[in-house]
């Protein structure tokens, strides 16, 4: 829009000069002149029009690149992705595709399954990666993702994707199993999306550090422009009663964890701390880069805040979140619409850029450009941002890419100006 309307200014300042100059012209017909006095009264105020005029377009600057709610257009880079990720030429024709289609946000995972995506002295100190993911050439691949992301304008914001969550199996659950948390009844393992996992505690100290490391790593290390955390940066409500966490629990409020897993003083209790968390890694983060958005990708509040014991209204609230991403994954779009409403989307886009999280497939299970354009068409009318998950599934699952490319570019057919972070 901002494109628009800035070449619909310039076409004006240029018609205006130009009436302005064919004025001039008749100003030496002593004829022409002498019968028109409306034109020698209008001349002075045309001139006047035009130089405002000229001035005002020179000097704008595309409303988007000023407010801070400016529009995500963003994607996320998954280990799904990795035979992209690990190819210079590919990594360059997926962010020229990018560019081309006017996205200005990618978001490359950094973290996922207990292992990093990039050489890490703190995950080598841990002794949890006798591997190191690197491109076919050698390359440090999340180097040269965020290098290539940036000479073509786009902002990168390497994600760490698994948060607390790690496989049962990874060498960061069974070296420290002191760093678990469990249910009531000793189990320590739930169902998710990436199949069984268990949780590293928010509460304990250690694995506060040690996560907080990673990111201050990857903030100082790379030329980032934030970092990004989503729906795992949490804690399933059932969870809690590890040994550490009831003890903590007694001391400060003097009696036991309520058996009930629902509890609200228990649900407000361990959410507060993993908002004190956050208050934290957020602090430490801008101390080493104060400009890097701080980024979080939550399911909507209520799932977020009574299962997962994610508080991201109060992050918002207290200042803590510079770009809210909330995923909505809704095959119906009346349902989809509903959840894009809600009041607390809305309180977050007065404050600061504000974006949905949109599915456009996985690999078995294909999701239809139809569906992804009305669902990108419900978030613009309410002023929001897209995020889709995930690059690969854009269009390269499609038996027409071509087609389902162009469809993406109806989407944003004018670019959307994202300030670098210095």
């Amino acid at each position: 829009m901002a494109s628009k309307f800035h070449h619909q200014m310039r076409l004006w300042s240029l018609w205006v000069a130009n009436a302005s100059l064919k004025l001039v012209k008749f100003s030496f017909l002593p004829q022409i002149w002498g019968r028109s006095r409306l034109l020698k009264r209008l001349f002075p105020i045309l001139v006047l029009i035009s130089f405002v005029t000229v001035l005002l377009v020179d000097n704008f600057t595309p409303v988007v690149a000023q407010l801070p709610r400016q529009e995500v257009r963003g994607v996320w880079m998954t280990n799904n992705d990795f035979n992209i990720l690990k190819d210079r030429r590919k990594v360059q024709d997926a962010m020229n595709q990018l560019r081309r289609l006017n996205f200005n946000t990618v978001y490359p995972v950094v973290w996922n399954s207990g292992y990093v995506m990039y050489p890490s002295a703190v995950a080598q100190r841990a002794g949890i990666q006798p591997f190191v993911f690197r491109g076919s050439e050698g390359q440090d691949i999340l180097a040269d993702i965020i290098n290539q992301a940036h000479r073509r304008g786009l902002l990168a914001i390497p994600w760490f994707e698994f948060g607390f969550m790690a496989p049962p199996t990874s060498e960061l659950a069974l070296n420290y199993p002191q760093w678990l948390t469990q249910k009531r009844d000793g189990s320590q393992t739930s169902i998710s999306a990436a199949g069984e996992v268990v949780w590293l505690n928010p509460f304990h100290p250690q694995v506060q550090q040690f996560i907080s490391n990673l990111v201050l790593e990857v903030v100082s290390k790379y030329n980032v422009d934030g970092i990004q955390f989503d729906d795992h940066m949490s804690l399933p409500h059932e969870f809690g009663y590890d040994k550490y966490t009831v003890a903590l629990y007694r001391q400060e409020t003097k009696n036991n964890p309520p058996a009930n897993p629902d509890d609200p003083d228990w649900v407000r209790w361990r959410a507060d701390k993993i908002t004190a968390f956050i208050r934290q890694l957020n602090q430490a983060v801008k101390a080493r880069k104060p400009n890097a958005i701080f980024s979080v990708a939550p399911n909507y509040y209520d799932f977020a805040y009574k299962l997962q014991l994610q508080d991201w209204l109060t992050w918002v609230r207290q200042n803590l979140v510079d770009e809210l991403i909330v995923q909505i994954y809704r095959p119906d779009l009346q349902s989809f619409i509903n959840n894009i409403s809600r009041a607390e989307i809305r309180e977050a886009q007065q404050v600061i850029p504000t974006g949905i999280g949109v599915m456009t497939g996985l690999r078995n299970q294909p999701v239809s450009i139809q569906q992804i354009q009305s669902q990108v068409r419900a978030a613009q009318q309410r002023g929001l941002g897209i995020a889709f998950f995930y690059y690969g599934s854009l269009w390269n699952y499609s038996s027409e890419p071509d087609e389902r490319q162009a469809k993406f570019q109806a989407l944003f057919p004018y670019p959307a100006i994202r300030a670098r972070v210095q």
